[in-house]
């Protein structure tokens, strides 16, 4: 059994790339669904305020995102959603009974800009759980992030480097990374929880080929 949390940016740089965004999404849902075992989606959409639409639900009953779910509009409070994110999972984990605790935790965050409206939590508060909750009880965390030096922005709040990836932020790189997160988590519930090394290998190719092109 694995929980899957995703973190997904839906403030108004992301504008353009909303039918990308939910197509991508729900394709890496649908995907998921013929996995074999068990696995609990939590998925929180955010800008300046962060909104929860799966709540641990069984991934085979994962609906699928809409438009009047995820719409993109305001600032961008990625460190909010992602404190607000672990404290929630890992107090639910804290309180379950052992068998009902989940063997693998997979958080997976994308955002197109750099925080911009965080008001509860800063980078060293999120640094703190990210490497507690990492450390502790093995969690990992994939960092997808656009328009900023991914790798840089994520190692100020605790995502190590080979866990982080740069994409380009249009129609094919959105859907190369939702393809690339299902490859990901396919053979991460395969095989303990486990990332393949080599998860983001396609999409820096991507990212390296068309840098600087419109």
């Amino acid at each position: 059994m694995i929980e899957l949390v995703f973190i997904l940016d839906k403030s108004g740089s992301m504008q353009g790339l909303e039918k990308d965004t939910i197509g991508g999404f729900n394709s890496m849902i649908e995907r998921q669904k013929k996995e074999a075992g068990e696995a609990y989606v939590s998925t929180i959409l955010f800008n300046e305020e962060s909104k929860v639409i799966h709540d641990r639900v069984s991934i085979k009953d994962v609906p699928k995102l809409t438009e009047e779910e995820y719409y993109v509009e305001g600032c961008t409070a990625l460190l909010d959603a992602v404190g607000g994110a672990i404290k929630h999972i890992g107090n639910i984990h804290k309180y379950a009974r052992k068998e009902d605790v989940p063997d693998k935790t997979l958080f997976v965050i994308t955002t197109d800009g750099m925080e911009n409206a965080s008001r509860w939590y800063g980078y060293r508060e999120v640094k703190r759980l990210i490497t507690n909750q990492r450390e502790k009880y093995g969690w990992e965390f994939i960092f997808l992030g656009a328009n900023i030096d991914a790798e840089g922005e994520g190692e100020k709040f605790g995502i190590k480097r080979e866990m982080a990836v740069n994409y380009r932020s249009d129609e094919k790189g959105t859907e190369l990374n939702y393809r690339v997160l299902g490859d990901a988590i396919s053979y991460a519930r395969r095989n303990k929880g486990r990332v393949d090394k080599h998860w983001k290998d396609e999409i820096t190719e991507d990212y390296e080929k068309r840098k600087g092109k419109r």
